[in-house]
């Protein structure tokens, strides 16, 4: 593999799958009184304050070319707007917990996009079977149950399997960063700000948010901390990530993010782990394993 990741890459594709796995607990706490839409864009918004922040108390510049922004634009849509917005739709049809075994499968999409689209994160054997041993133990760990859902509307499936889809190309179309050798507060700031305006439009048609009472303080907090905390720090996880270790290799915080909730969930809300949770969280090692690949190379010779 052209891209192998050290002990600095795991630790921080751990990290950004336990924020990212804590982003459920805190979208549990603000939909209730904030809907969809106004909840994305507040994310991003803030997000996008956040970094402004940051990249002005680092004296960091913004480039200021079409081409840096353009980049960000389609970032913002292949990363933000549009798989923000088919996952919301499709959760309102289909189960959470299929939406998270569809959503796996953003791993799958890139190595196999990767393969076409690039010359230096080719597809092994070893890859393409820890990919699938990967999912098999997502299913597992989230429960074969919500496999029952496919039975249910096929269009909200297919919206969250095309979230999967734009997640994997946001990988590959956000590697033309790495040329710039931007620190990754920059191009995460370009991407939020893009994505802040492409969401606005839909925000205002869909929610009407002017109509909106005030939420209470734990969604507000809840808001915020979805904001700085799931969003902000974590796209700056993601573009680090991104550049040292490839997007095949980020793609796979999508196996873990499940992890990452319901170890949360034992955690902070004293939630039971179950068999499947465990034989689950086994199966997601053991693919992450086979994808890493250096457990596989020390076997003895001849085994």
């Amino acid at each position: 593999m052209a891209y192998r990741m050290d002990a600095q890459d795991w630790t921080m594709l751990l990290a950004l799958s336990v924020i990212w796995g804590g982003s459920f607990l805190l979208v549990a706490l603000a939909l209730p009184s904030v809907p969809p839409f106004t909840l994305v864009w507040l994310r991003v918004a803030l997000a996008a304050l956040t970094l402004a922040a940051a990249v002005r108390w680092f004296a960091l510049a913004l480039p200021r070319d079409w081409g840096f922004w353009l980049a960000c634009v389609g970032m913002g849509l292949l990363n933000n707007a549009v798989p923000f917005s088919l996952i919301v739709w499709g959760q309102t049809q289909i189960p959470s917990g299929l939406a998270a075994i569809l959503n796996a499968t953003t791993p799958l999409f890139a190595v196999l996009f990767a393969h076409v689209l690039t010359t230096d994160e080719r597809l092994t054997k070893a890859r393409l079977a820890g990919v699938v041993i990967g999912l098999v133990g997502v299913v597992i760990l989230v429960g074969p149950a919500a496999l029952g859902g496919v039975t249910t509307s096929l269009a909200a499936q297919a919206a969250v399997l095309g979230a999967a889809i734009s997640y994997a190309l946001a990988g590959l179309y956000g590697r033309r960063f790495r040329a710039r050798a931007l620190d990754p507060l920059v191009p995460a700031l370009g991407m939020t700000i893009a994505s802040t305006l492409l969401l606005a439009p839909v925000m205002l048609w869909v929610d009407r948010p002017w109509h909106l009472p005030m939420p209470p303080w734990s969604a507000v907090v809840a808001i915020v901390a979805l904001a700085v905390g799931a969003t902000a720090i974590a796209y700056i996880l993601y573009f680090r990530l991104l550049a040292r270790a490839g997007a095949t290799n980020l793609m796979l915080v999508t196996f873990l993010i499940p992890v990452g909730a319901i170890a949360l969930g034992a955690l902070v809300l004293g939630e039971r782990l179950a068999v499947n949770h465990l034989i689950g969280m086994a199966g997601i090692a053991a693919g992450l394993a086979a994808i890493d690949g250096r457990l596989l190379s020390r076997r003895p010779r001849g085994v």
